[in-house]
């Protein structure tokens, strides 16, 4: 038997649609939290040394935290090929300020402190806010319109079309998704800033973060409201063979109903629309009361039901067609080869541990409060 056997392509199929879920919901659990930091900067820290208080906690992790989104693009690239191909493609503009905010932000974190300036420091500053502002409100966007249906279509030789434009992803839907991730991560950001800071600091980044977190539920809430009643579904027409070639259009592919016919067929997934609510909820809950790791974890659960319940209530689809329902691309139908998941799910085996083992010693080394003190008294070696 060839070693590749021992596992079958279709659930390898599963395991790699579930690891690219776990990285992308990993990338917003971590690098979300500096996003969110960065995002609240101009409006928790008034003077330069608060500024570089907030700074300073995030500051020695950003780089690491941002290594997921790195894995879940590599992931998408290698995994995933036609998805990576629309997405990159059709999202190409959006993608582009995505990576130009990524740029500015570490450029931000290096020369901030480079001059005494008001007015240098001030600009970096609002750099920073703009790092972790304007992905986190594009990731948004980008979710709505993947609800919604993505325009494209697939040639008979599975080229990929895409037929929308920039300025169409911006319909009021994915506007409203953009917004509860925004609010959702800035949330996540001030309990962060909570854990990490104390005073002034630490008050209205409760301040704002409670703010954000009840605009992240209601926002939620509309959103789910929304799309069970005026977003097309996409459903299945012909049984697939989950183990076959990677072709979309051997599939036969029916718009119209609701995404919420995944809850009937599925009733188990109606964990992460309740995870998201009640992780958010406890962590408005720990940003007015006082709470200070709990919340943090809270939000991390709330995170995770939100981001794992777009794609349980997907399944199988991963981005569908609003101009051409058959080419939509599905979990059994837009993975690479048997081989190739095998290959990489032997390497994840290897090395996530190592990430993660690596990760949890950084942030124990790192664990506690930056402080005024600590800024004023390691001036040369701090952001």
């Amino acid at each position: 038997m060839i070693l590749h056997d021992l596992i079958s392509y279709d659930l390898l199929r599963v395991i790699w649609w579930v690891l690219l879920g776990v990285l992308l919901i990993g990338f917003a659990m971590t690098d979300g939290f500096d996003m969110g930091t960065g995002a609240l900067l101009p409006f928790v820290a008034k003077t330069d040394t608060e500024r570089r208080v907030v700074i300073n906690t995030v500051g020695p992790v950003w780089e690491g935290n941002q290594v997921w989104f790195i894995l879940g693009g590599g992931a998408i690239f290698a995994a995933w090929p036609p998805l990576y191909a629309v997405s990159f493609s059709g999202f190409y503009l959006a993608m582009f300020i995505v990576l130009a905010a990524f740029i500015v932000r570490p450029v931000a974190f290096k020369y901030r402190s480079k001059r005494p300036s008001p007015a240098w420091r001030s600009a970096w500053d609002w750099a920073l806010f703009a790092g972790g502002a304007v992905p986190a409100l594009i990731f948004g966007v980008a979710v709505g319109n993947v609800l919604h249906g993505v325009p494209f279509h697939l040639t008979p030789s599975l080229m990929p079309i895409y037929e929308g434009s920039f300025w169409g992803l911006l319909n009021p839907f994915a506007l409203l998704t953009g917004v509860v991730s925004v609010s959702m991560l800035i949330m996540h950001g001030a309990a962060w800033l909570n854990l990490k800071t104390e005073g002034r600091i630490q008050s209205r980044a409760r301040r704002f973060g409670t703010t954000a977190g009840a605009v992240a539920i209601i926002g939620y809430a509309v959103a789910g409201a929304w799309m069970a009643l005026m977003i097309d579904g996409y459903a299945l027409v012909n049984a697939v063979a989950v183990d076959g070639p990677s072709n979309p259009l051997l599939s036969e592919v029916s718009k119209g109903g609701s995404w919420m016919a995944s809850y009937s067929a599925r009733p188990w997934i109606i964990a992460a629309p309740i995870m998201g609510f009640a992780g958010m909820l406890m962590a408005l809950r720990g940003l007015t009361s006082g709470g200070e790791a709990t919340t943090l974890l809270w939000s991390k659960l709330g995170i995770l039901g939100v981001v794992s319940s777009v794609g349980l209530t997907m399944f199988p689809f991963i981005l569908p067609s609003s101009t051409e329902p058959n080419s939509s691309l599905t979990v059994w139908d837009a993975s690479s080869s048997h081989l190739t998941l095998f290959v990489m799910l032997v390497a994840t085996l290897i090395f996530m541990p190592l990430i993660l083992m690596y990760t949890s010693w950084v942030y124990s080394v790192l664990w506690g409060k930056v402080t005024e003190d600590d800024v004023n008294a390691n001036g040369e070696t701090l952001y």
